[in-house]
């Protein structure tokens, strides 16, 4: 009676294929590519630097792809990161919206600029059909916003 205490050969000697993966080496190249990508994506995100004014206002709902106007201290008026004057504000959004007046354009006024400015930008932009227009305001550091107000229940009886 004879048995082989190598269990990977086979009958005449030759080895059986390892069905086996390795995973190890795979884990280590995401874990690397996820941490770059971490420390890379805030890097990546762009804009005209504008001094916001603090709010504890509620974050509103975001859409997808929402169109940034600024406003600067100088008065300067930017679309997303490109310089325009007053008059080309709405031609320039209606081509970017493609026509669409429910796209949602968030506007950012520095604070030390006259609130009747950024009311004269937003009253443009409304003029021209476009109505989910939002105002921009900055949270203030180690404050979060006060929780919502439920309005209160009648007690049963």
């Amino acid at each position: 009676m004879a048995f082989s205490t190598n269990g990977s050969r086979g009958a005449r000697g030759r080895y059986r294929p390892l069905a086996e993966i390795n995973v190890t080496p795979l884990v280590d190249v995401m874990l690397v590519l996820l941490i770059i990508f971490m420390v890379t994506a805030p890097l990546m995100t762009s804009g005209v630097s504008v001094d916001l004014p603090k709010t504890n206002a509620q974050p509103l709902n975001n859409d997808s792809q929402p169109l940034t106007v600024t406003i600067r201290a100088n008065g300067d008026i930017w679309l997303q990161d490109e310089q325009i004057p007053l008059p080309d504000v709405v031609v320039k959004l209606k081509a970017i919206a493609r026509d669409n007046p429910d796209r949602r354009i968030f506007v950012r006024g520095d604070k030390e600029l006259p609130y009747g400015r950024i009311m004269e930008l937003m009253g443009t932009i409304t003029q021209g059909g476009f109505s989910r227009v939002a105002l921009l305001a900055e949270q203030p550091a180690g404050r979060l916003p006060p929780p919502p107000v439920r309005p209160a229940r009648p007690k049963p009886g």
